[in-house]
């Protein structure tokens, strides 16, 4: 297996994190996205929406989109399971993994891809450019902020995001508070308990993947 990267983008992070807590080795092939390396034919071969990660396997066949590729990992070495272990587990994982991508992540994204100077006509990812938009940029600041109170809520006395071990959803939350610390959104220091859990995943072997 291939994965096909960028180490200082959050989505590969995601796999490569998932990747280190499954104890699966994958090799890396870096892919410039500052130099619009995605945007090649060659690339544009393994994946047509000209973002990463993408994980081609043996046989050729090329896998995008962060949670396709994290449940075929899960398929291939089933211990230990982040995706849940039952099928109540498995969806109460699956939704907070979604409500973290789509409020949380997908809010630092608007911020981000709205605001920095070097992706002026860049504010989505993908084959066509968008200009910013800084209404957008303001909406994503308030959406992160009401987002990740309410994951500080969520977390009060829970050691993990969905259930009693680590899971993709506490790797897509991670992710996505790192990548907002970033983009210069802080949420930390007036959330408790997002604190005390985002140290606890930051101290894992996983996070310096």
């Amino acid at each position: 297996m291939l994965l096909y990267d960028c180490e200082h983008a959050p989505s590969p992070r995601r796999v490569r994190i998932f990747a280190a807590e499954k104890g699966i080795s994958l090799n890396t092939v870096q892919v410039d996205l500052a130099q619009g390396e995605q945007m090649s034919d060659e690339f544009r071969r393994r994946n047509p929406e000209c973002t990463v990660p993408v994980l081609e396997l043996e046989d050729g066949t090329c896998i995008s989109e962060v949670l396709a590729i994290c449940d075929y990992l899960e398929q291939t070495k089933l211990e230990p399971q982040l995706m849940g272990r039952n099928a109540k587990l498995r969806a109460q994982v699956l939704m907070w993994n979604a409500k973290i991508e789509q409020n949380g992540l997908a809010a630092v994204f608007e911020f981000f891809r709205n605001s920095a100077k070097g992706l002026r006509s860049r504010a989505l990812t993908g084959p066509t450019d968008f200009d910013q938009i800084p209404e957008i940029a303001e909406r994503g600041r308030q959406r992160g902020v009401l987002f990740f109170k309410r994951l500080d809520s969520h977390l009060d006395h829970r050691q993990f995001v969905a259930g009693e071990s680590i899971s993709i959803a506490d790797i897509t939350a991670f992710v996505a508070v790192d990548f907002a610390k970033r983009a210069k959104l802080d949420f930390l220091e007036c959330a408790p308990n997002l604190k005390r859990w985002h140290s606890a995943v930051a101290a894992r072997e996983s996070a310096k993947a």
